[in-house]
C-alpha cells in the first residue's frame, strides 16, 4: 500500500490529475498525503476540492495558508485578493460541504515516521507536541467556533512561541508557524516578511530547518508551502513546493515500503500556466 506525499497544488487540478495518472495511483491501494495550499492562484480550485473529497480516505489533506484564506473569505472575515481565483468555490451549488469537508483537515500528520506539515516547525517544539498543538488548532476550527476564531487568526504577534499562551494568541502561533513559516531566529522569532529562497536569509534568522539544535533535529520532516526554496531532499528532510502554480512541477514522493533507509522515490509532471498569476 504505497503512501505518496505531494506538494502544493493549488487549484491545478489538472495537474494533479497527470500526476495520479504518472504514478498510477488507485484509491483502493494507495493513500495520498497532501501538504496544504490544495487552492487558490491555479485555474480550478474547484475541481481540486471535488476530486480529493471523493477520493475520502485515501486522500489526506493537510491545511495550507491559501486554504485557510478560503474559509476566512468564505465567511467574511477576509476580502478576496485581486489575486485569488476562489470564485468558483464560492459559488459551487455544494460549497457548504466542500467548505465544511475542508474545515475538518488536519495542520500536522505524521505517516511511516515522517512529520508531515504546510509550513514549518518552531525549533523549540519536538514533533509530538507539534501534533499535540495541531490538533489543538483543528479541533477549535472543526468545532462550532471554528468561524468565530477565523477572525482572530490573522496577524503576526505573538511573534514567537511561549508555553503560557492562551486562547487566540496561543492558536495563532501555532497556524503561523505550521502554515507561514520560513526563517526564525534560534529563539523562534519568526519573520514573514521574506519569501526568497534559503540562500538569503533576513539578518538575524535562518531557515526553520537550518536553526542548531531544533528539537525535531532526529525527525524526518515533509513539507511544502515555499516555492523559492524548491525541491530540497535530503535524509530527514523534503520539501516539496517546485511551483506548480507558478509553471513549475508537481511533485510527489513517493515513501519507502519499509525503514530500510533508502530515499523516496521523487515523481514530477510539469505545470505550464498560460497566464501565470502574480504572487
Amino acid at each position: 500500500m504505497p503512501n505518496y506525499l505531494i506538494g502544493d497544488v493549488q487549484g491545478c487540478d489538472a495537474a494533479l490529475q497527470r500526476l495520479l495518472h504518472k504514478i498510477d495511483f488507485s484509491p483502493s491501494r494507495d493513500t495520498l498525503y497532501l501538504l496544504g495550499d490544495l487552492v487558490n492562484r491555479g485555474p480550478d480550485s474547484l475541481a481540486v476540492l471535488r476530486r480529493l473529497r471523493a477520493l475520502e480516505g485515501a486522500a489526506q489533506c493537510l491545511l495550507g495558508n491559501h486554504d485557510l484564506h478560503l474559509l476566512a473569505v468564505a465567511h467574511g472575515v477576509r476580502p478576496p485578493s485581486r489575486h485569488d481565483t476562489l470564485g468558483a468555490v464560492l459559488q459551487a451549488h455544494d460549497r457548504a460541504d466542500l467548505l465544511h469537508w475542508l474545515r475538518q483537515r488536519p495542520l500536522a500528520l505524521q505517516v511511516q515516521g515522517w512529520l508531515l506539515v504546510h509550513a514549518g516547525v518552531l525549533p523549540q517544539w519536538t514533533a509530538a507536541q507539534a501534533l499535540a498543538l495541531a490538533n489543538e488548532v483543528s479541533a477549535v476550527l472543526a468545532s462550532p467556533e471554528g468561524p468565530r476564531w477565523l477572525q482572530q487568526m490573522y496577524g503576526n504577534q505573538p511573534e514567537r512561541w511561549s508555553n503560557g499562551l492562551q486562547g487566540a494568541e496561543r492558536w495563532r502561533v501555532i497556524v503561523n508557524a505550521l502554515t507561514r513559516l520560513r526563517f526564525c531566529t534560534p529563539e523562534g522569532r519568526m519573520e514573514f516578511a521574506s519569501k526568497d529562497g534559503s540562500a538569503a536569509p533576513p539578518a538575524g534568522y535562518l531557515p526553520w530547518f537550518e536553526v542548531p539544535g531544533r528539537q525535531t533535529a532526529g525527525t524526518s520532516i515533509a513539507f511544502g508551502h515555499w516555492s523559492t526554496l524548491g525541491l530540497l531532499q535530503r535524509p530527514d528532510l523534503l520539501a516539496l513546493d517546485t511551483g506548480c502554480v507558478w509553471g513549475g512541477c508537481l511533485s510527489a514522493a513517493r515513501l519507502p515500503a519499509d525503514a530500510s533507509g533508502l530515499a523516496a522515490q521523487l515523481i514530477a509532471v510539469e505545470c505550464p500556466q498560460e497566464q501565470k498569476p502574480g504572487r
